[in-house]
C-alpha cells in the first residue's frame, strides 16, 4: 500500500501542472462562471487525494491539505480554489469506496480494517449530520452515506457473529 500511495502522489505532480495551466485560461474573477467545466474532475481529485491520505494515515484529509496536494488555493479570494462543496462531495465518494474496502478486507482476511473503517465512517457521518444541507446534489450524496454506514455495520456485525472481531479487537488494541 505505501508503494501504491507514493506512486499516486507522483501523479498529483501532473495534476498540479494541468491545473496551473487551467488557471490561466479564464479571468480569476469568473471562477464560478466556468466552474461546471471542472467541478466533477475536482471532486474526483479530492476523492483520490483523500483516499491516498486515508490509506497512509487512516485520517480524513483537510480541505487545505487537498488544495496543497492539487496545487490550488483553499481560499476563495485568492483565485482558482477548491470549493467547499467539491471537497465535501469528494469526501462522500471516499466513504463509498471505504465501504467497498471493508468488504474486500474481510475477503482478504483482514478483520481489523472493517472495524477501523466503521469508526472512521461513523465519525464522518456525525460530522455531516451537523451540516444544514439544502436539497441539492450534495444532500443526495450525503443520503448515500447512510447506506455506506449500513453496509459497513453489516460487515462488522457479520464479523462479530462469526467471532472474528475478537481477534481484530485484540489486534487493534481494544478490549471485548
Amino acid at each position: 500500500v505505501p508503494k501504491k500511495c507514493q506512486k499516486a502522489r507522483e501523479h498529483f505532480g501532473t495534476v498540479r501542472t494541468q491545473l496551473e495551466s487551467l488557471k490561466t485560461k479564464f479571468p480569476a474573477d469568473q471562477y464560478y462562471r466556468f466552474h461546471e467545466h471542472w467541478r466533477f474532475v475536482l471532486q474526483r481529485l479530492v476523492f483520490l487525494a483523500a483516499f491516498v491520505v486515508y490509506l497512509e494515515s487512516e485520517m480524513l484529509v483537510t480541505r487545505e491539505a487537498v488544495a496543497e496536494i492539487l496545487g490550488i488555493e483553499a481560499d476563495r479570494e485568492r483565485g482558482f480554489h477548491l470549493d467547499i462543496e467539491d471537497y465535501l462531495s469528494g469526501v462522500l465518494t471516499l466513504a463509498s469506496e471505504l465501504a467497498r474496502l471493508a468488504v474486500n478486507s474481510v475477503t482478504a482476511g483482514d478483520y481489523s480494517r472493517p472495524l477501523r473503517i466503521s469508526t472512521f465512517i461513523n465519525e464522518l457521518d456525525s460530522g455531516f449530520r451537523l451540516l444544514n444541507l439544502k436539497n441539492d446534489s450534495l444532500r443526495k450524496r450525503y443520503d448515500g452515506l447512510k447506506y455506506d454506514v449500513k453496509k459497513i455495520e453489516e460487515v462488522v456485525y457479520d464479523l462479530s457473529i462469526r467471532g472474528l472481531n475478537k481477534e481484530a479487537t485484540v489486534g487493534a488494541g481494544g478490549e471485548k
